[in-house]
């Protein structure tokens, strides 16, 4: 499934907007990225530290982090403005994602380390939030680590695939993407976040499992991704071929 592509704008010697050319406005990609980044904050701060288990035909039981339900969606949503936005606006919405990462470690941090009223209610309130967000730190450090670096080989490979099919295969294009930034993303969180907190064996089963599911969710939400990208290319009036784009991820202009 394709459509009709539109050139990006006309680009300076430098690399920017010709002069005279005002940068395009979007209607929808401020929405996409407020989604992407709420959705990347709740599933690695609300699911990411439980291990879930489930019971499936022919597999068995099946160990995963509960945060694998949700946090595929963020690279859904990569995907998405890679394919019609291009890898520079993708990145600023990734930098965007790490500064909410860095703000919430930052935040829950503070908040944890204030003496809790003296009364029953708030001596047992500070139990349970240390109990949940005790360990975010270490949590959000491999949520940093592993979301910088996945996302980037996500949007990366999304944007040299489509340039090399020429926007063609989609489908192919989500899903190979998604393999190589779900490979590193799953070599890196859990290990950083709880190495150590949980046995040598959880910790496998929950690696191998979580880069299956979300592979695999990829894989399911393929014909939703179909009808967003399509949807935001005709009101966008936009589908962005990374020619001559700067992939150096600490440039932060589009």
């Amino acid at each position: 499934m394709s459509t009709p592509t539109r050139k990006p704008p006309p680009q300076s010697p430098q690399g920017g907007l010709a002069a005279g050319l005002q940068p395009k406005q979007y209607r929808y990609y401020d929405f996409v990225m407020a989604a992407f980044v709420t959705i990347l904050l709740c599933s690695n701060l609300i699911g990411a530290a439980k291990a879930a288990e489930v019971t499936l035909p022919v597999f068995g039981t099946v160990t995963f982090g509960a945060g694998v339900l949700f946090f595929p969606v963020s690279y859904i949503f990569g995907d998405i403005l890679t394919e019609v936005y291009g890898y520079g606006r993708d990145r600023r919405v990734i930098w965007a994602g790490f500064g909410a990462l860095v703000f919430a470690a930052l935040m829950a941090t503070v908040v944890l380390a204030l003496p809790p009223a003296a009364d029953p209610f708030n001596a047992t309130y500070q139990t349970h939030l240390a109990a949940v967000f005790g360990n975010t730190p270490r949590i959000i450090l491999g949520s940093i680590t592993a979301f910088w670096a996945g996302s980037f080989v996500n949007s990366f490979v999304m944007a040299k695939m489509k340039l090399k099919s020429n926007g063609k295969h989609l489908w192919a294009r989500t899903i190979g993407s998604t393999i190589c930034g779900e490979l590193v993303d799953s070599s890196l969180f859990y290990v950083i976040a709880f190495y150590g907190i949980w046995s040598h064996q959880q910790l496998v089963a929950v690696i191998i499992a979580q880069y299956f599911l979300k592979t695999g969710w990829e894989v399911v939400m393929t014909p939703v991704t179909y009808r967003v990208v399509n949807f935001l290319k005709a009101r966008e009036n936009e589908n962005y071929f990374d020619r001559g784009t700067n992939f150096n991820p600490f440039k932060l202009q589009s």
